[in-house]
Formats: C-alpha cells, sequence, structure tokens
C-alpha cells in the first residue's frame, strides 16, 4: 500500500469486487447485447399503436444534438454523463404514462414496469420491448457494467443491474433527464 494515498488501494479493490458481480452474460445478451447500426430503419414497439412498427433511426452530429438537447441531456445522452441522484424530475414519479426517450421520442418504459429502487433515479424491470433499448459493455471508472441506451438514437440512458424485482430480476437504473414522461389518463 502507499503511504501517500491509503485509500487508494481500498477504492481500487471496492471497484474489482463491484465490478466482478455487476455483469453477467445474461445481461450481455439481453435486448440484443450488441451495437447497433445507426444506418437504415428500425423496428421499435409504439405504445400508441399496440404494435412494432418501423421507422427511421436518428443520427445526428454533436453540433445538431446541441441545438435540441439542454446542456444536461447533452452531456448525459451523447457524452455517457450521469445526473446526481434524488435530483431529476422523474425519480419519484408515480403517475400512469410511459417515458420516452428525450433525445428522439422512442417509447422506452411503462410507469407499470416502474418501481422505487430507494437509489435516486428511476428504476424499471423492464423496457416496453427488447427492440426499444440497446445494451453495451461498460468498463469505466473501473467496473464492468451494462449500459442501456435508447435502440433508435442510441442515447445515453443508465444501466441495467441484476437486483431488481420479479418478474425479471433486473433494475434498469435510468437519468431522468434523458427521458421524457407521457402522462396517461
Amino acid at each position: 500500500m502507499n503511504p501517500r494515498f491509503p485509500g487508494l488501494a481500498f477504492a481500487f479493490a471496492l471497484a474489482v469486487a463491484l465490478a466482478s458481480e455487476v455483469v453477467v452474460p445474461q445481461l450481455l445478451a439481453h435486448g440484443g447485447g450488441e451495437e447497433r447500426s445507426m444506418n437504415g430503419p428500425i423496428t421499435v414497439w409504439s405504445i400508441e399503436e399496440q404494435k412494432l412498427i418501423s421507422t427511421d433511426r436518428v443520427s445526428k452530429s454533436d453540433p445538431e444534438w446541441r441545438t435540441t438537447l439542454t446542456e444536461q441531456q447533452f452531456k448525459i445522452a451523447r457524452k455517457h454523463g450521469t445526473e446526481p441522484a434524488f435530483s431529476g424530475a422523474l425519480w419519484n414519479n408515480h403517475e400512469p404514462g410511459y417515458y420516452e426517450c428525450a433525445a428522439c421520442g422512442n417509447d422506452l418504459f411503462t410507469a407499470d414496469a416502474k418501481f422505487d429502487s430507494g437509489t435516486g433515479w428511476p428504476s424499471f424491470w423492464a423496457p416496453v420491448h427488447e427492440a426499444n433499448v440497446g445494451t453495451r459493455l461498460d468498463t469505466s471508472l473501473f467496473m464492468r457494467r451494462t449500459e442501456v441506451h435508447c435502440s433508435r438514437c442510441g442515447a445515453h440512458l443508465g444501466h441495467i443491474f441484476e437486483d431488481g424485482p420479479k418478474p425479471t430480476g433486473l433494475r434498469y437504473c435510468v437519468n431522468s433527464a434523458v427521458l421524457r414522461f407521457v402522462p396517461t389518463p
């Protein structure tokens, strides 16, 4: 242990321990498990139409995204940032409705799949359809996690963990800033 940085060894050991338990093959396979090409049409579930529909992917340059997203949304959706826990507008929302991608309008989660995880971020046990989200391995911050992103525009949404409720046992931990809530009567 380096006497000048006594907490460094502990932080590294903690990061390694967390990383070894966070990602399992099941998570990598869920929702496709691979990065999808951002060219051509995509098939996603439409809540309004209650069926799979074909729609165009959304691909923009960073300057174009900056004209349609707030600075916080851009930082999270395009640069893989995160908002502080308990700071987002939707973490404690319990109204009936659904959540769509704030960047492109893709339907992502229903209020019926939302649960209180106690983490301070909106948490869902499943997306509206596996076609609407994608996953990829995230090895940032000395951890191995599964990132979840919008399948239509590639916006970073958050991460998936295996500590959610039944029936999936998954927790899609999502940033409020990249969600738009659509209330239903």
